[in-house]
């Protein structure tokens, strides 16, 4: 059960720093980089949470559906 709540964390984090992202781009005159950081740091976040998948998954954490 903690492992879900992990992801659904990173999820937030996610949509959170694309939100920054959108909010910077639209908003943000000053010609910074400040759109660039925060999308980098979403795709660090999607990477971390991707090797957390497999991880999980391999070491038994996370199991697919059964039907």
């Amino acid at each position: 059960m903690l492992i879900k709540a992990i992801i659904i964390a990173f999820l937030i984090f996610v949509f959170a720093s694309l939100g920054t992202g959108l909010y910077y781009l639209v908003k943000d005159e000053s010609r910074s980089s400040r759109t660039v950081k925060a999308l980098s740091i979403r795709i660090g976040i999607s990477l971390a949470l991707f090797i957390l998948l497999m991880v999980a998954y391999f070491l038994g954490w996370l199991t697919p559906n059964t039907v």
